[in-house]
């Protein structure tokens, strides 16, 4: 894809374009509230900096802040921060804002910004099922939410509702990333068997999909520590992704945590981090983080999918592409 930047900031936040996408996305985060609020989760608001943040995040960099003189981090993830917060609120969310210094040629797959919002979800004692059960759940509300309220702003930019007809009926498909990896292959697509399922094979998968799709299984390695590795199948994680339908990739991705203490330097170490770095989480993690599963629905993403636009800064009021500098 050829990289298009966004318009002066002036002049993008004129377009007509721009108003409708945020019409979109004011309807699916009071969809995503109002569901979440009514399956008993609680909103918290989550820590801009910490000492450490969210390693994962495919060549992504985190960016460093002076915090009295301590070398802090902006947060590209707040996972660490929801596990934490299990021990007050064992149903919680967050909106949170991300910062992710992504390399400068994911510019041009249409799907990154380096400021984004995630819809962040987790559960104390919950199964990856239980969590992608919510997951589906939550995106079928939103979609059928804005289809219901804003049809005509949907359809002003070139959506048909049929396309979203399976979705809004909760139907679902899933394989395993085992399966992912020989379907790409299969088309002459060299997909790396030990390592997440990279943009264009995403795409190629999500072209041939008529409804969203899990992909479950990653291995390990390819994800962060805290995603649990299965007891019964060493090497495999439990965790997902959740692909949309029509080329848009991933809208969700999600995992059961990793909770013991042993486990979690184990897998920091496997990993190629150093523990000493994590002392404020480790140290719950000694004293006893609840087991838990959740999930990171990317607000952008999300409203990308259902506004059909080309790219992630069309859908972003004050956007800032990978490698290019922005107000």
């Amino acid at each position: 894809m050829e990289i298009q930047t966004p318009p002066p900031l002036g002049e993008h936040l004129r377009s007509p374009q721009l108003r409708s996408a945020m019409l979109v996305q004011q309807e699916a985060l009071y969809a995503a509230r109002e569901f979440l609020r009514g399956e008993g989760f609680v909103e918290l608001l989550p820590p801009l900096v910490g000492p450490v943040t969210d390693p994962g995040g495919r060549g992504a960099k985190a960016l460093d802040v002076d915090y009295y003189g301590e070398p802090y981090k902006l947060m590209t993830s707040a996972i660490l921060y929801k596990q934490a917060s299990l021990r007050g609120f064992p149903r919680l969310f967050y909106i949170a804002p991300n910062v992710r210094v992504e390399p400068p040629e994911t510019a041009s797959t249409g799907r990154h910004l380096v400021e984004f919002h995630q819809i962040d979800v987790e559960v104390a004692g919950a199964t990856r099922h239980q969590v992608q059960e919510i997951a589906a759940r939550l995106l079928t509300r939103v979609v059928d939410h804005v289809w219901t309220a804003v049809p005509d702003v949907l359809r002003g930019l070139g959506r048909d509702e049929l396309d979203f007809a399976e979705l809004r009926q909760g139907k679902f498909d899933s394989c395993t990333h085992e399966e992912a990896v020989a379907r790409l292959l299969g088309r002459g697509h060299p997909q790396n068997p030990d390592a997440e399922i990279d943009w264009a094979g995403e795409k190629v998968l999500s072209l041939e999909a008529d409804r969203p799709f899990f992909i479950d299984d990653y291995p390990k390695g390819s994800r962060g520590f805290y995603d649990r590795e299965d007891p019964e199948r060493p090497g495999v994680l439990r965790n997902f992704d959740l692909i949309a339908h029509g080329g848009y990739g991933e809208l969700v991705s999600g995992s059961e945590r990793e909770s013991d203490y042993a486990a979690i330097v184990t897998r920091m170490r496997e990993s190629g981090e150093n523990p000493a770095k994590y002392a404020w989480y480790l140290e719950l993690a000694r004293e006893g983080i609840e087991a838990s599963a959740g999930f990171g629905m990317g607000l952008q993403r999300l409203v990308r999918f259902l506004t059909g636009l080309d790219a992630l800064w069309q859908v972003s009021a004050y956007p800032k592409l990978p490698g290019v500098i922005a107000p």
